[in-house]
């Protein structure tokens, strides 16, 4: 599963509309424009579903950011072995 179908999973929606949500975040919309604007891309998720799309997205990177550091640090030290 990808960072979009968990996303989709947990809030209940398809990860098509995460998508959307995500690819409007980029082109930098804000909140209150996707869910009066935008209706038709999302699927009419309302300001509190975006706003939990964008915390999780936000979130999921920020874990990731930190995965990728301590990897990088535990082969900087040459101790990352395949069972790590």
């Amino acid at each position: 599963m990808n960072v979009k179908q968990i996303i989709a999973s947990k809030i209940n929606v398809a990860a098509q509309q995460v998508q959307a949500v995500l690819d409007l975040f980029e082109e930098g919309a804000t909140v209150p424009f996707i869910a009066r604007y935008r209706k038709e891309k999302t699927g009419g998720l309302d300001e509190v579903q975006i706003t939990e799309i964008r915390q999780l997205h936000k979130e999921w990177e920020t874990i990731e950011k930190r995965r990728a550091y301590i990897l990088e640090t535990i082969e900087e030290q040459g101790k990352l072995t395949p069972s790590l």
